[in-house]
């Protein structure tokens, strides 16, 4: 009989593994949380957008009437079967309480409605953060403002999210154990049953803190200036190697919630090749160590294909009113869908090659509206592209020329919409009539929105797919879609609610959902006795 240190062990203290903590501590089970680093991972460099619905207090107290049916029947277009009908209907039906559950442990939001359409509301905290307003998922179902953002200064909500969760974690009595790499699994009779770590436990002071400030600095850098970034990280890494020593613990369930591969650069190139060129999005750590970590106990992978990179066409939001065109000129997608899904359509049917075009009366509006619509990194950006990061001309062939496009194709294009519009018809790519604005009036802009690494301007994104869950319980399947005993999934290392098509919120949402069904699971089948038998250790790869 295996005697364990802990009833639960969660690899990964981002959103996804602290949810899993609280929910299984919640339960009474000693739980135990390992990270590589110091907490937060892409949780907390996110927006701290978590996609809630079905009637939440805050769309109710700005007018809307959301109802568990209508977000299913919105999501159930963006979801395309990647989980089945009984979990997203769990999802939905949950979302009003899991919003609740996520505020009594420590969670803000607020019912202040962003006026305009953005790709991220710095100064509002309730938005329209999907396709929820844009063809043809308007059809389907009524537009609801679903991106509840927690409550902070700027773009630190994901931060202070992942910090309350955190907190209430730790004083539900949960230990955890930072700065610890998991190398393998334990394995018992094919039951999985604990890790094999390399983890800090001891050493200098003065390295440690030095270990933290560089950890956390080179995190936030790798996001924003790799470059810049990488020497940081590596200086982190060797601090690390210098003192980690080997460890062991044994636990009657592990949940494996350390992030998808969006830094791996190898698993880009095999799975998602024409990704490579997106700036990742989160921490180092998501190198899919957690997804291997799955696959050595017998655990399948599905979806890893699947990426969400989003050219952030707003804020401003008057640059919607332009059109985005391919290199021949044609249109690409209606520019009012959300950024992540206009790019999927860039990146699969246009090479990645994508232009924005506007008119002098449009460029007007939109840089109006800079200063007033963003802040920080986003202020950053919008200064870029009203300076050096756009073309002008005085016609639209010499735009064209200037862009590397086809004139005539764009010319068509511009004539075709600008007629459009002057006879009162439905845009042909279906953006909102009141998006419309005919490109007339000399001169002309041209933005460069295709996938390619910019300091000021990238295009950021993460991997949506991840190891194959059972959608009750949270457990990983193998082959045979079988449940692999004492194993389970959730966040990105997980395919999720996301795994098909992103939009803001849903990752964060779905790791609260499926970390929490993780950990509730966790703790509740946790076993007082283990089968004997020798132990089998598989390696992580």
């Amino acid at each position: 009989m295996t005697e364990h240190d802990f009833d639960v062990i969660v690899v990964g203290f981002g959103a996804a593994g602290a949810c899993a903590a609280i929910a299984a501590a919640e339960r009474g089970a000693r739980v135990l949380v390992v990270d590589r680093a110091l907490g937060g991972g892409a949780s907390a460099l996110s927006g701290g957008v978590v996609y809630a619905g079905g009637g939440t207090p805050y769309q109710r107290a700005v007018g809307y009437d959301d109802d568990p049916d209508n977000m299913f029947d919105y999501l159930k277009q963006e979801v395309q079967g990647v989980v089945d009908d009984a979990t997203l209907r769990r999802f939905c039906d949950e979302s009003v309480g899991q919003l609740a559950w996520l505020e009594e442990h420590g969670a803000e939001f607020e019912a202040s409605l962003c006026p305009y359409k953005t790709s991220y509301p710095t100064k509002h905290y309730l938005y329209f953060s999907g396709n929820e307003k844009a063809y043809p998922y308007r059809l389907h179902a009524a537009p609801a403002p679903r991106g509840h953002r927690q409550i902070a200064t700027g773009t630190k909500s994901g931060r202070d999210l992942w910090r309350r969760l955190r907190d209430s974690a730790l004083r539900l009595g949960v230990t955890f154990l930072p700065r610890t790499t998991v190398d393998e699994l334990v394995i018992v009779d094919g039951r999985v049953q604990g890790i094999r770590c390399r983890s800090w436990y001891s050493g200098a002071g003065v390295a440690q803190t030095l270990h933290r400030g560089t950890s956390a600095f080179g995190a936030k850098m790798m996001n924003w200036m790799p470059p810049a970034g990488r020497p940081i990280v590596g200086l982190a890494d060797r601090i690390w190697r210098r003192h980690a020593k080997p460890r062991t613990f044994l636990a009657g369930n592990v949940v494996l919630a350390a992030g998808g591969f969006a830094f791996n650069h190898d698993m880009l190139r095999r799975f998602a090749p024409a990704y490579q060129e997106m700036r990742p999005l989160g921490t180092t750590a998501d190198d899919g160590a957690g997804i291997r970590l799955g696959q050595s106990a017998g655990g399948v992978t599905d979806h890893l294909e699947r990426v969400t990179a989003w050219r952030l066409l707003t804020p401003p939001s008057a640059l919607v009113e332009g059109i985005a065109v391919g290199v021949s000129g044609e249109r690409i997608a209606a520019e009012d869908l959300y950024g992540a899904t206009h790019c999927h359509a860039m990146v699969n049917e246009f090479s990645g090659k994508g232009y924005l075009i506007a008119d002098a009366d449009i460029w007007s509006r939109a840089r109006g509206q800079g200063r007033e619509q963003a802040e920080s990194i986003l202020r950053l950006q919008i200064g870029s592209i009203f300076t050096f990061g756009h073309r002008r001309a005085s016609t639209l062939p010499a735009l064209a020329r200037k862009l590397g496009v086809s004139a005539s194709g764009l010319t068509a294009t511009v004539d075709a919409y600008n007629a459009s519009i002057a006879a009162g018809n439905q845009d042909s790519a279906g953006k909102a009539a009141e998006l419309c604005a005919p490109i007339l009036r000399a001169p002309f802009y041209g933005i460069d929105i295709s996938m390619r690494p910019s300091l000021t301007y990238p295009v950021p994104g993460f991997t949506l797919g991840g190891l194959k869950v059972d959608g009750e319980t949270g457990r990983v399947l193998d082959s045979q879609g079988r449940s692999i005993a004492g194993l389970y999934a959730a966040g990105r290392t997980a395919v999720g609610i996301c795994s098909n098509s992103y939009v803001s919120g849903l990752a964060l949402a779905d790791c609260v959902f499926s970390g929490r069904r993780a950990g509730e699971h966790a703790a509740s089948v946790t076993a007082t006795k283990e089968p004997e038998g020798d132990e089998s250790v598989r390696n992580s790869g």
